[in-house]
């Protein structure tokens, strides 16, 4: 009896340390400076404190004279396709007032912006992994080259290692230089949006050549880089990857389980952006959901515990919407307007103190006044989310967008249900 208690207190202790060794995690956008967003407030709000890592977004890779795809960096372009906003990262002054540990970044520093921020807050929070997220919705334009043969797969990641690993930094209006940027990021985030029909193969292949890499570079230390990819959650984009073989050289996904209606479809009908559950009710063909998402990947092969669900802080909206059922899965004339075509921040939406509803059989919150409709999270939505990582042993639970929280991280502490 006593042998069969212990077993069952190994067993407990077991449990809870897997719950509170869930990831907490989010990204942060380079270009939240530009929008007054300072990682100085997440971290003086005290959120920072039950994160588990950040992804910085983004860099991009470029096609090279020689014909080869690397990563580079060294100067600003605004080239949509092509551009490189390295002043953010590593050359942008910020002063006493807005840095993290109160000091101001100097002329001829090696590491300043964006990256140098990023060190500060790391050092006051020795838990916080920081990865670095390659591509993005604009920035993936050569990841099929790239990867396209073992040559130049093994040169496009080499120089991704050397830039934010090894930190090697060009030069940049007196910053930068050979390992100026060395020991920020614990690893990589790939976030190729998105593989076609021929690169299948490929993707599972430029995954097991940046592991290859990355353990070949942890070794003499000891140290075990990090390697995510950000991941689409819906049939039409997984059928071009193989989860199961790609998952096997990742940590964790970082499943994008939202986005799943919007108002590119401008004349509707709304719907749910980030619903946990899917509604029979809702008429679509094939109905989409965090659920749905999540049980896709089990299936496909890939461990629970390689699973990190996706919350957005941001809403999805549309106008001119038909009363009927509080504007839900009704027509529409065009987008909301928000910060972009048919988005709003949750900061935003969350003081305007709109009409609230809430589903309870897709656990989804949405507003509906004067013909216009959101879809978003709020706090007890995220908490029911992080209630589903834990009940289904998942790995945890990251947000886009860190910037687009609330002035009191109200998002982003929900989020850390899932370590409870």
């Amino acid at each position: 009896m006593r042998t069969h208690l212990l077993g069952l207190a190994a067993a407990a202790a077991l449990l809870a340390g897997s719950a509170v060794a869930a990831e907490v995690g989010s990204y942060y956008t380079a270009w939240s400076v530009e929008k007054n967003f300072r990682l100085k407030q997440f971290d003086q709000s005290g959120a920072a404190a039950g994160f588990t890592y950040l992804v910085y977004a983004f860099e991009n890779v470029y096609k090279m004279p020689d014909g080869g795809y690397r990563c580079d960096s060294g100067r600003d372009d605004e080239d949509t396709g092509n551009g490189m906003r390295a002043t953010l990262d590593y050359a942008h002054r910020f002063g006493a007032g807005e840095s993290v540990d109160g000091s101001a970044d100097k002329p001829g520093q090696p590491l300043a912006g964006n990256f140098n921020q990023l060190r500060q807050l790391k050092k006051r929070h020795p838990q916080l992994k920081l990865l670095v997220a390659l591509g993005g919705g604009e920035w993936s334009h050569w990841f099929s080259a790239g990867a396209a043969t073992p040559e130049l797969r093994r040169a496009l990641v080499s120089s991704c290692i050397d830039l934010y690993l090894r930190g090697n930094l060009p030069r940049l209006d007196g910053h930068g230089g050979a390992g100026a940027a060395a020991g920020i990021f614990d690893g990589i985030d790939l976030d190729w949006e998105h593989p076609g029909l021929d690169d299948k193969a490929s993707f599972t292949l430029l995954l097991e050549e940046f592991r290859r890499q990355l353990d070949a570079l942890g070794k003499p230390a000891g140290k075990h880089y990090l390697l995510t990819a950000a991941v689409n959650s819906t049939d039409e984009k997984m059928r071009y990857t193989d989860p199961a073989a790609y998952s096997r050289s990742l940590d964790w996904i970082n499943l994008m389980t939202y986005d799943f209606h919007g108002a590119w479809s401008k004349q509707g009908p709304t719907g749910f952006q980030s619903n946990l559950y899917p509604d029979p009710a809702s008429g679509d063909d094939s109905p989409r959901s965090v659920d749905s998402g999540v049980q896709r990947f089990l299936k496909a092969g890939v461990p629970a515990d390689k699973i990190v669900v996706g919350v957005p802080f941001y809403a999805r909206g549309w106008s001119g919407v038909d009363a009927a059922n509080n504007g839900l899965y009704q027509k529409a004339t065009g987008p909301a307007q928000g910060f972009e075509e048919g988005a709003e921040q949750y900061s935003t939406i969350a003081a305007r103190h709109l009409p609230s509803f809430y589903h309870p059989l897709t656990r989804q919150l949405w507003t509906y006044d004067k013909g216009t409709f959101w879809t978003y999270d709020d706090p007890r939505v995220i908490r029911e989310k992080a209630g589903y990582v834990r009940e289904r042993g998942l790995r945890g639970l990251m947000s886009w967008s860190l910037d687009q929280d609330d002035a009191a991280f109200s998002l982003s502490r929900a989020m850390q249900d899932a370590r409870r």
